[in-house]
């Protein structure tokens, strides 16, 4: 890549003061920069990226659906082709190992001689992570956050059921319920230890937070499960938001950063293969209590359990 890209007014330190993440590219999709808002945002320095080419597949970005961008459908890929700029909302894996939500914006850059040299990529965190922090500080200050997950404690799910079934009943206005459960969570404590066990619990609720909108509420129920609350939706439109769920969470990786207490190789692959999400759904109806969402919810996520796992049942 000609070094004039750099000639040109992008300077080094404006762009490493940037809170969005910025790099750059090669006609090849090889790294050439990388600045300190994409280190915050995926973990990643700049060290472990430059160098490397996007189909990598490093961050591993998926669209909603979980098809894997860097295979196809990549927005570099079609503004180096096109010379047009993209966007796209889209997943990336962070280094620990959840999954972000990102918007995604590209441009082709061009040398001199207006040829395309490569493209520039600026991601940043979608609302739904910047809202979260602002709900995150609240709670801490009201104590309604579980220590462990960062999430609403079960306190706090219960208000903001009994809150969306007020409006429900003034309003009519609509929402649905998701309990979440993870398999394979035992395997995990039992064979990895407890300390592994919390891990793996904060890299879900961290991607499991990342599936929803911002107006949602996703909240830590008990032991390895978790309800959201799912505003102005329809059943379709919850079905599709439970399938998010199971996708990115079967497309997350639990293997890093888990401790020394495994007795092998195995074991951990094992273990950290089993962990996926069970989800059941269900839409308020007129005569609903609290209770009746939750036992319904509840028992669709029992059947996606009896059906094998990793899938998610809505009715």
């Amino acid at each position: 890549m000609p070094n004039d890209l750099f000639d040109q007014g992008f300077y080094k330190e404006l762009l490493d003061h940037m809170s969005d993440g910025v790099y750059f590219v090669d006609r090849d999709r090889k790294i050439v920069y990388w600045n300190e808002g994409a280190e915050r945002l995926t973990g990643y320095k700049a060290d472990d990226v430059v160098g490397h080419h996007c189909q990598d597949n490093i961050l591993c970005h998926v669209d909603p659906a979980g098809h894997n961008l860097c295979e196809n459908g990549c927005p570099l890929t079609a503004s180096v082709s096109d010379g047009h700029g993209h966007a796209a909302d889209v997943f990336l894996r962070h280094k620990q190992g959840w999954r972000v939500p990102v918007n995604v914006r590209v441009e082709p850059l061009r040398g001199k001689d207006g040829s395309i040299v490569g493209a520039i990529e600026i991601f940043s965190d979608n609302t739904a992570q910047q809202e979260e922090r602002r709900r995150t500080d609240a709670m801490q200050r009201l104590a309604f956050l579980d220590a462990l997950t960062q999430l609403p404690n079960r306190r706090y799910a219960e208000m903001a059921l009994n809150t969306a079934l007020n409006e429900f009943k003034v309003h009519n206005d609509p929402f649905g319920v998701m309990m979440i459960d993870l398999d394979g969570f035992k395997d995990v404590n039992d064979t990895l230890g407890h300390i592994n066990g919390d891990r793996v619990l904060q890299k879900a609720a961290r991607t499991l937070s990342g599936s929803l909108r911002s107006a949602d509420v996703l909240g830590r129920w008990g032991g390895d499960e978790f309800v959201a609350i799912v505003q102005n939706v329809n059943e379709e439109a919850l079905r599709v938001m439970a399938n998010r769920c199971t996708v990115l969470v079967q497309r997350s990786s639990f293997a890093e950063e888990i401790g020394p207490t495994h007795r092998n190789a195995l074991e951990l692959s094992a273990a950290v293969k089993s962990i996926s999400v069970s989800v059941g759904g269900t839409m308020v109806r007129p005569t609903d209590t609290p209770e009746d969402l939750i036992l319904r919810a509840d028992q669709l996520m029992y059947q996606s359990k009896m059906a094998g796992r990793n899938r998610a049942t809505v009715g």
